[in-house]
């Protein structure tokens, strides 16, 4: 009986490329990519150009139309190349570059080399994490510290009409019954407090040193809010520029451990969709749009404008008729134009500050427009009940 021989000092284990690689390169070469399948083979056989070659003919793959149409097979490919020039960084002491490559494996990628990915960036995590030089005893401790604000001082940023009427309702310590009666089956927000104190991440999150030490050197998406969906691909920057952070499935397993799911999130039957984590200065807003899935947002750090519209106003609010935007409301609630949209000036709305600490309980399908008080640290947590359908 074989067994597969132990990965060499200094290399990333990847043991279901070696599985799957042959198979992966027998598809690519039915679909013609003769040229990758060279290449990949010159890699792993130890070129490094190879392997970048690999990476960019992957690349240029992903990039030749729209995303729905590209063949998953290459999605395979590029995490293959990912981990094969990552390999050599690895290998080479680069750890913190071998980590940008995996992720974008990660967030570009298939899910057949997955578990691979993940296995290797906790590795190269480990190795970058010991030559890590923490400088917090020679400087002073880098923290987000609430300060005390009034409505008037924020009402000139919001838009017309905020904090006037329909306040959200907030209730202290809500047990699972009342959610369940109160709010979930009648589909009503409703603003949380007194449930977080025990994550981790209250105290943690509000470290910028913190944050730069444990995920500094990792490659999240960067929505560019204001202008459109998500745009860029970056490194995780503290340093907060004009973009929104989003942290997809909370791929930093170091600042999952941080958060709890809340238990709200169990009622109705269903399951966790999707846990997204979003960073952002002070000004980021998110555009009126609707989600598919019941959504708890966590303010874990910081605060937050919510303005929310019921979901049987949709076609008041001028949804787009694209199909990929019809999620999306054609209304700049910060410049509204009440001659090219004249339903939305009267709409009835509900809104609120989410305050650090709190969380907002958003219904299946309803508008909601959200801007950034302060630098923002929050969570989002997506579930579907037992009897709800996937389409959005």
């Amino acid at each position: 009986m074989s067994t597969a021989a132990a990965p060499a000092p200094g290399t990333l284990s990847t043991p279901l490329l070696d599985a799957q690689g042959p198979n992966i390169l027998h598809e690519i070469s039915e679909q013609g990519g003769y040229a990758y399948v060279g290449m990949s083979t010159l890699a792993a056989a130890g070129d490094l150009r190879a392997a970048e070659a690999a990476l960019e003919v992957a690349w240029e793959q992903l990039h030749s139309g729209p995303w729905h149409s590209v063949l998953p097979i290459w999605r395979d490919a590029y995490s293959m190349a990912c981990l094969r020039v990552a390999g050599f960084s690895y290998a080479a002491g680069e750890f913190s570059e071998a980590i940008r490559v995996l992720d974008m494996g990660l967030i570009m990628g298939g899910l057949a080399l997955r578990k691979d990915l993940e296995s290797a960036i906790d590795k190269a995590t480990a190795k970058a994490s010991l030559l890590t030089v923490s400088d917090q005893g020679a400087e002073a401790q880098c923290r987000v510290v609430p300060r005390e604000f009034n409505d008037a001082e924020v009402l000139p940023a919001l838009p017309m009409k905020s904090l006037s009427s329909n306040i959200v309702s907030k209730r202290s310590a809500l047990s699972m019954e009342e959610f369940l009666c109160d709010y979930f089956l009648s589909g009503c927000p409703v603003v949380i407090s007194e449930c977080m104190a025990h994550w981790p991440a209250r105290t943690k999150w509000n470290d910028m040193d913190y944050l730069k030490r444990i995920a500094g050197y990792r490659t999240v998406p960067v929505e560019v809010r204001k202008a459109s969906q998500a745009a860029l691909k970056s490194h995780f920057k503290i340093s907060y520029p004009p973009h929104c952070l989003v942290m997809e499935d909370m791929k930093i397993e170091e600042l999952r451990k941080d958060i709890l799911i809340p238990d709200y999130c169990f009622t109705g039957g269903g399951e966790l969709k999707s846990l997204n984590a979003w960073f952002g200065p002070a000004g980021t807003v998110t555009p009126l749009h609707h989600d598919p899935h019941h959504n708890i947002l966590a303010q874990v750090v910081g605060r937050k404008y919510v303005r929310l519209y019921c979901a049987t106003l949709s076609e008041e609010l001028y949804p787009y008729n694209e199909s990929m935007l019809k999620n999306s409301s054609q209304v700049d609630l910060d410049s509204m134009d009440v001659n090219k949209f004249p339903k939305v000036h009267d709409l009835e709305f509900m809104d609120c500050i989410l305050e650090e600490g709190e969380m907002l309980y958003i219904p299946p399908k309803w508008w909601h427009y959200v801007r950034s008080l302060t630098k923002s640290l929050s969570v989002s947590f997506w579930w579907s009940d037992s009897g709800s359908s996937e389409g959005s």
